[in-house]
């Protein structure tokens, strides 16, 4: 009989395929932007998009930490009515997909948009900045609670890097939460911290 090892890290920030994940965080935290880091990998195979719900998301974002022009569609979504509907087409042909949480969502809508993910192998993640979704939709919780600059000091300096504090919760950690730290560089991937990671 063979035990199975807890996930790394690193691994909980990998979309797999058929898990969906949630990532909460107020705008201006980091979190749209750990999104689209999570897209670049499945980018180099397949074109991913990102639903935009709000008007906010910008292209240059995605291509800034990697995502190649060419493979990326941005699908504007002002309708909540045609949210689900929108999303659903995306799963089925999208190698991976970022999409924004309407602030009013249908809860039922959600439960079938995971079911589709789980049933095509989909890569999603769910962007929510209100309401988050019912539990049991999200196999992972990713939730940014702090974020903080560094290379700037007294008033003078470039920034160099943020690092971002995410909890994890969900049946991808066993019902258990963890909180990581990861930094984020420029055009490099997101990087864990191991020194400062909690619950290994």
């Amino acid at each position: 009989m063979s035990v199975q090892s807890a996930p790394s890290s690193r691994e909980l920030l990998r979309l797999q395929p058929g898990r969906p994940v949630e990532l909460l965080g107020p705008p201006g935290m980091g979190a749209t932007r750990l999104g689209c880091r999570m897209l670049v990998e499945p980018s180099r195979s397949a074109p991913v998009a990102v639903v935009d719900v709000r008007g906010w998301f910008s292209p240059l974002a995605a291509w800034e930490v990697g995502i190649d022009p060419d493979r990326l569609v941005v699908v504007r979504c002002p309708e909540p009515r045609m949210w689900a509907q929108l999303v659903g087409l995306l799963l089925e042909g999208m190698g991976a997909v970022m999409a924004e949480v309407p602030m009013r969502f249908r809860e039922r809508e959600a439960i079938r948009l995971a079911a589709l993910a789980r049933s095509r192998r989909a890569r999603v993640v769910f962007r929510s900045s209100g309401t988050p979704l019912p539990s049991g939709v999200p196999y992972l919780r990713l939730r940014v609670v702090g974020s903080g600059w560094e290379g700037v000091g007294r008033g003078r300096g470039l920034l160099a890097r943020r690092r971002l504090t995410v909890e994890i919760s969900g049946r991808g950690v066993g019902g258990m939460s963890r909180t990581v730290e990861v930094e984020d560089v420029e055009a490099n991937p997101v990087r864990l911290v191991s020194r400062l990671a909690v619950g290994r």
